[in-house]
């Protein structure tokens, strides 16, 4: 169990070092990100189309870059905003990381944009743990997922700087009890501003665009209590030297209810804050991620393309891969230390070969405003 999360950690604060390049870098040149997270099918699709066109209709310069194990539909919708668009398929890995988006953006991002969306992979697990370099976080749940969703994934809601529910159209079919889950938001979450919204009815049009683009011209942001303080780590001692708090891990143990296991606790992290370092003095496990090993439960068979829109395939840890640095100051491929790779199986598509250092595997060029890759 050590060695794992001593792992998980060692990953997560190669993460966070690159997320913080990248924000830099975005920051530079005037472009904020907005990382949206949801379980599969929660509607963050038709909602980002909505406010893709709303932008356009506004003047507003955007792009949107959408990531899924398989098929460009997503992108194909999003075009049709004409909003520049980027798919991302991940060939399995149910998360983005910062050097998969540096690299994505680098000689993509159209100069001038002043909001980039980046729809994640659908997954309220490992997406919660990566800090993405993003300005605004977003965490969207559907009316038909229940009102206890903020409660089983408290990492994804509780590190979220706005919360949107969406499909209020069906509220009443599928009783939901809007009371109870802003009860539940502001269980793991106080104070951050929860938004009602419905593509098909119209309610809360333009307001996700609103708070991105306030945002995005410097304006306040929610600050999550376990963001800042590292709340849900459960853990008793003190940080005196000025980096995200660490949290230990406790050993397997057994309860009434089932046989022996180990709690693994959600991310202590600070979006934009200081790596967690592991050899901190006195500081034993720095902070470990939910669930369980770096990547491993994440994996599903690789795709062989569905013969549409040109893409290339996502990886994630790769190591031992130089790059020189991107436009964004932050090298575009894969910046990791031998060994973060150990123990991670990389799904590989049949038929395809990797397209030389910085594994872009291309398939093809551009195609229209949409870019696939991965």
């Amino acid at each position: 169990m050590c060695r794992v999360v001593d792992l998980q950690q060692a990953v997560l604060a190669g993460n966070d070092a690159r997320a913080q390049a990248l924000r830099a870098g975005l920051a530079a040149r005037g472009t904020a990100v907005v990382n949206l997270l949801s379980s599969p099918g929660s509607g963050k699709t038709a909602l980002l189309e909505q406010e893709l066109l709303l932008a356009a209709g506004r003047g507003l310069r955007v792009a949107a870059l959408t990531a899924d194990l398989a098929t460009e539909n997503d992108a194909r919708r999003l075009a049709r905003s004409g909003a520049p668009v980027k798919q991302v398929l991940t060939d399995g890995l149910c998360h983005l990381e910062a050097h998969m988006l540096a690299r994505h953006l680098d000689g993509w991002l159209p100069d001038g944009t002043a909001i980039l969306f980046v729809e994640n992979v659908g997954n309220l697990v490992c997406p919660a743990s990566y800090d993405l370099g993003e300005t605004l976080r977003v965490v969207l749940a559907s009316v038909t997922e229940g009102e206890d969703k903020p409660l089983k994934y408290p990492a994804a809601f509780g590190l979220a700087h706005l919360v949107v529910v969406t499909k209020t159209d069906l509220a009443q079919a599928a009783d939901f009890d809007e009371a109870a889950f802003r009860a539940n938001v502001a269980q793991v979450n106080p104070g951050v501003e929860v938004l009602l919204t419905s593509v098909r009815d119209g309610l809360g049009a333009g307001a996700l665009l609103e708070r991105a683009a306030a945002v995005a011209a410097g304006g306040p942001r929610h600050s999550p209590v376990m963001a800042r303080s590292g709340a849900a780590a459960g853990h008793t001692h003190a940080h005196d030297d000025g980096h995200a708090p660490a949290r230990g891990h406790g050993p397997a143990h057994a309860d009434a209810a089932g046989p022996a296991h180990v709690h693994v606790d959600a991310p202590a992290y600070a979006l934009g804050a200081e790596p967690a370092r592991a050899d901190s003095p006195g500081h034993g496990h720095t902070a470990a991620p939910a669930p369980g090993p770096a990547h491993a439960p994440c994996a599903e068979p690789a795709h062989a393309g569905d013969g549409g829109l040109p893409h290339e395939h996502a990886r994630g840890h790769d190591a031992g891969h130089g790059h020189s640095p991107g436009s964004l100051g932050l090298d575009a491929g894969h910046d990791h230390s031998p060994g973060l790779d150990a123990g991670h199986a990389h799904a590989r598509t049949p038929g395809h070969e990797d397209a030389g250092p910085g594994h872009g595997r291309a398939d093809a060029g551009v195609s229209g405003p949409v870019a696939a890759e991965s």
